[in-house]
């Protein structure tokens, strides 16, 4: 009972520090695999083990590692059926020929110098039991992997799926996933046995294994599709047959001679890729292993890496150039056959970061070598580190190499053709080609409860003369690494839904007329707030837009992503506190002469100039005994410049009282939508957002507008004052 409660203690601490460490990874932009890799090599002699020896063998002895071992093989078993079952034909249909060529290349380099690196290493580091062709056969098939699931998850975290590149990829991984894991189990084969000779009869009866899985298992599935669809739902006795089938696959292969990994790949990728049960397995499967099972097998690889044996610097050297061979074996494979084939440069060189992606794949094929004993602990130690390290720079790479702001043009393409089309058949197109369009970004968490949001964008938007555009922005945030959800074609069809959503929402705008100049973006996020500014700094949008929402583990309503936005995008933002109140006849604005209430008073006269039966009022609070303050001199002036029609709709009002919030909210009562600038006054500046801000959001009598100014260059207004000031036609309303 002792050791179970141990081992039970253990379960705890690594998944606790799994998911803190991953965490930590995930706010540097990484994948979650990799600060989780990390937390468990920080459990290990790495650095528990170092800095509090006795403490880590007190919490982690030796006789606690056959329990470990098990729940990790438990897990790899289901972990590796998760990848067959994602591993779906329809990712081979898109240019084949040059994926075929383009994977076999970035394999056939990296193998071959593997095999040469093999020569070298094989007398310094290897294990003496073990001959030198299952190590460089080995050490070849290890150079060679792509991590299928992390580069799938790299590719939709960048919202690449939709790109000539991403599908490339794809298709190149997938390929280079089935090549490696054959290539793999060879290796495992003469492992085992001792030499290819011996060898063969395993690769024959693995052979025969797969040609009936591939075909009488593959018939035998499809009857249990049939009675899915029939029962309309995975029954926990059609579950139970599927795990049956799963662990009788692993330990076919285990007993044919390759290991227990391969029979539940095998399951996964001959099952039948019915969209629903798919989705419905993959979802009932993962959480419990991606979050209880995988992060143990972490733990017992970090309990087997030894840093601390890479003690002299010819140790690091060789570390260094297994680091660079591999580095250099994928990319360069990748980068010369792309070219060949005809792809860019940029692409290419995009192709071979993406390829140099190993993570957890990576670790699965070493700690099967070093439980063979084809590697030692030594050799298997430089691999992890090369592990993560080809891992961790993937993404900074294909930054680099293919900046968002490429990725943004070749995915949005379509839509910015649409978009000049709703311009050009504008009845005053010709005279208005020469503007730069007027664009506001609306961030949409949930398409159903926020029309209020969008319509508002668009009153702000949209008027007789001057073009404009509105996106509703709908950011798709995947948290796990290895969800179903955030395979590339179920990214697709979350896109497409959300799409349908966020048009459903545009039908219901008003006026009819409106709705052309509204399209809508949908993207998938690791950070919906750092996405966010990213895409207005791209698209060079003129305000952002954000509904109002209570953080969970916060009082502050300008918290969490509100106010992240707020804080880091480099544009202006506004943020809508929405009653549910469709007029827009009467506007305040309480000012004080700062940037941000310049701001409001900015979108305030749009409304005004947008609306022609808009009224505002402008709000002037003074202290007591305090004589009058003026308008800024710039908005003074361009209040000036607007038609008699329009300030004549403009009153401007002055009250002393020594609590001008109070003042605020007893204006509001009488008014449609108050406008207000993120300043002292009004207890809602940068540097103490939200210490008032309930006060103001709950008490307002009337929708509330908060604007947060970022730059005075920003011309909200003044492209539309010529024309506004020779204005004959009505406005669009």
């Amino acid at each position: 009972m002792h050791i179970v409660i141990l081992v039970l203690v253990e379960v705890l601490i690594v998944i606790g520090l799994s998911r803190l460490v991953g965490l930590a990874f995930r706010s540097i932009k990484q994948p979650l695999v990799i600060g989780e890799i990390v937390a468990g090599i920080m459990l290990g002699p790495s650095l528990f083990g170092l800095i509090a020896p006795h403490l880590a063998v007190t919490l982690f002895p030796p006789e606690t590692f056959p329990f470990l071992n098990v729940l990790s093989q438990v897990g790899l078993i289901f972990f590796m059926f998760l990848i067959g079952l994602e591993l779906n034909p329809k990712y081979l249909n898109s240019q084949l020929e040059v994926a075929v060529l383009t994977s076999h290349v970035s394999i056939l380099v990296p193998f071959s110098l593997g095999t040469l690196l093999a020569v070298v290493l094989y007398p310094l580091v290897s294990n003496a039991s073990v001959s030198f062709t299952a190590f460089a056969l080995f050490l070849g098939a290890a150079m060679s992997i792509t991590a299928f699931p992390v580069l799938a998850r790299i590719i939709t975290e960048n919202n690449l799926q939709g790109t000539r590149l991403g599908t490339l990829a794809l298709t190149c991984a997938a390929v280079d996933d089935v090549t490696a894991w054959c290539l793999l189990a060879v290796a495992i084969a003469v492992a085992r046995t001792g030499d290819f000779a011996g060898a063969i009869p395993t690769i024959i009866a693995s052979i025969i294994y797969i040609g009936l899985m591939l075909t009488l298992g593959r018939w035998f599935l499809q009857g249990l599709v049939k009675h899915y669809l029939r029962a309309g739902r995975l029954s926990q006795l059609l579950l139970a047959g599927i795990y049956m089938g799963v662990v009788a696959s692993a330990l076919i292969t285990e007993l044919i001679g390759i290991h227990l990994i391969f029979g539940a790949f095998l399951l996964g990728a001959a099952m039948p890729k019915n969209e629903d049960l798919v989705r419905e397995l993959a979802v009932k499967t993962e959480d419990f292993v991606l979050i209880f099972l995988l992060p143990i097998f972490f733990a017992y690889s970090g309990l087997r890496t030894q840093i601390g044996l890479l003690n002299r610097p010819e140790l690091w050297f060789l570390c260094a150039l297994v680091l660079g061979v591999a580095i250099a074996g994928k990319y360069f494979g990748t980068y010369v056959a792309a070219r060949v084939s005809g792809i860019s440069k940029r692409e290419a060189s995009a192709l071979g970061w993406l390829m140099n992606t190993r993570g957890l794949t990576e670790l699965i094929v070493l700690n099967i070598g070093l439980e063979l004993g084809v590697i030692s602990p030594l050799i298997f130690t430089m691999l992890v580190i090369m592990a993560l390290v080809t891992t961790f720079m993937t993404s900074p790479l294909l930054e680099w190499t293919y900046p968002k702001k490429l990725i943004r043009l070749d995915v949005m393409e379509p839509e910015l053709e649409a978009e000049t089309d709703d311009t050009d058949t504008d009845d005053t197109a010709e005279s208005v080609t020469y503007l730069r369009p007027y664009r506001i970004l609306v961030p949409v968490a949930n398409p159903s409860t926020q029309k209020g949001l969008v319509q508002l964008a668009v009153s702000i938007a949209l008027n007789y003369r001057h073009p404009a555009i509105v996106n509703p922005l709908s950011l798709i945030e995947f948290e796990e690494d290895y969800a179903f959800e955030s395979t590339p074609l179920e990214v697709d069809r979350l896109i497409a839904q959300r799409r349908h959503q966020l048009e459903e929402l545009i039908n219901t705008l008003e006026p009819l007329e409106t709705r052309s100049y509204v399209h809508p973006i949908v993207r998938t996020s690791s950070n919906v707030a750092r996405e966010t500014s990213q895409i207005a700094a791209l698209d060079q949008v003129d305000l952002i837009l954000v509904g109002w929402h209570r953080p969970a583990f916060s009082s502050n309503r300008l918290g969490g992503k509100v106010g992240q936005i707020l804080t880091t995008a480099p544009v202006d933002v506004a943020v809508f506190v929405d009653r549910g109140s469709d007029r827009l006849e009467s506007l305040l604005v309480p000012y004080s002469a700062n940037i941000h209430d310049d701001l409001a008073l900015i979108l305030a006269l749009r409304l005004l100039i947008n609306h022609e039966t808009c009224m505002l009022q402008v709000l002037h609070v003074l202290p007591e005994n305090r004589l009058k303050d003026e308008l800024s001199y710039e908005l003074d002036m361009m209040i000036e410049q607007l038609p008699s029609s329009v300030r004549d709709r403009i009153e401007i009002k002055i009250v002393q009282s020594p609590e001008p919030i109070q003042a605020l909210i007893e204006a509001s009562k009488s008014v449609d939508l108050t406008i207000a600038g993120t300043s002292r006054t009004w207890g809602i500046e940068r540097q103490t957002l939200g210490r008032y801000t309930d006060q103001l959001a709950i008490q307002c009598r009337s929708s509330l507008l908060i604007t947060r100014r970022y730059s005075q260059v920003t011309a909200h207004l003044t492209s539309m004052l010529p024309e506004i000031s020779n204005q004959e036609e009505p406005a669009l309303w």
